[in-house]
């Protein structure tokens, strides 16, 4: 084998609740997590020496190649084993970055799997998600896919029940924040936080979409819609063209919309403006080897 495609799934939160700040800087959150099927695409192939990227479509914004995620996934991993893993990674991306929807993250859970079967390395899942954390820290969801109640940093996972099938429709508005930024900003004004992950893991496991899309709920969306006052106007957008409920994803600025059947969510998505738009749907998984 010399080269490896890979699909790298985005998430959304349906729930995100900011537990307090730790000593070394970083929050305890409390999160339910989803993949759904707008995804990046990667190729991986060995190479003789080193590593390059290269992204598509042109002009894509993902940072300094020595700073990417999948960089740092690389290097790491090729820590861990003891020698070097040289390759030519190529993201095809289409998860909008400085989104809330682990667009980096997935990628750098695609390579971690596609090094790990290119050079067949043999780790196992347990042993990519450590690595995984290390990079960032919704790496180890990216890598574990599904529906799933996060906690510590994102890195202790349970698995839940899948959703009742549903469409989202996602929107971003053209403005980032960066996610320190938007920690930030808590810290200084925490919000009164209102409990949203007990009620969206019993919807759950109830089964009802209704009653998951009104239990969605994020703590840091006050934060970052005072920011990005364009968040607030897409959510509200959302809902009045038909959505069950809308909500934003990580520390955005993306937010989505909940309907029950795809046709709907087109039918609203192709009269929305915006940075980005996307209809699409939950999975299981949140890498899938092509």
């Amino acid at each position: 084998m010399t080269k490896i495609f890979l699909r790298a799934y985005a998430k959304v939160n349906y729930a995100l609740e900011v537990r307090g700040k730790r000593e070394d800087g970083y929050h305890e959150i409390s999160s339910v997590m989803q993949s759904v099927s707008l995804a990046d695409e990667v190729e991986i192939e060995h190479s003789r020496e080193g590593f390059d990227i290269a992204v598509e479509p042109e002009g894509t914004e993902v940072g300094l190649a020595r700073e990417n995620t999948v960089y740092k996934a690389q290097k790491m991993l090729g820590e861990l084993v003891g020698f070097s893993l040289p390759v030519k990674a190529r993201l095809y991306k289409r998860i909008p970055t400085g989104a809330g929807l682990g667009g980096g993250s997935a990628d750098a859970a695609a390579m971690l799997v596609g090094l790990n079967e290119l050079f067949g390395l043999g780790l196992s899942p347990i042993q990519l998600r450590e690595v995984g954390l290390r990079v960032g820290a919704d790496v180890p969801f990216c890598l574990a896919g599904g529906t799933v109640l996060g906690g510590g940093i994102g890195e202790v996972l349970k698995p839940l029940p899948a959703p009742p099938p549903h469409h989202l429709v996602i929107i971003k508005p053209a403005a980032n924040a960066s996610t320190a930024r938007i920690y930030h900003a808590y810290d200084e004004h925490p919000k009164e936080r209102t409990p949203s992950v007990a009620p969206v893991v019993d919807a759950l496991r109830v089964g009802h979409l209704c009653t998951l899309a009104r239990s969605l709920g994020n703590d840091l969306a006050p934060v970052t819609k005072g920011l990005v006052p364009e968040v607030r106007g897409l959510e509200e957008g959302l809902r009045r063209a038909g959505a069950l409920e809308a909500s934003m994803s990580g520390s955005g600025t993306a937010v989505f919309g909940i309907f029950g059947s795809e046709a709907q969510a087109r039918s609203v998505a192709d009269g929305l403006l915006a940075s980005f738009v996307g209809v699409c749907e939950p999975v299981v998984r949140g890498v899938e080897l092509l």
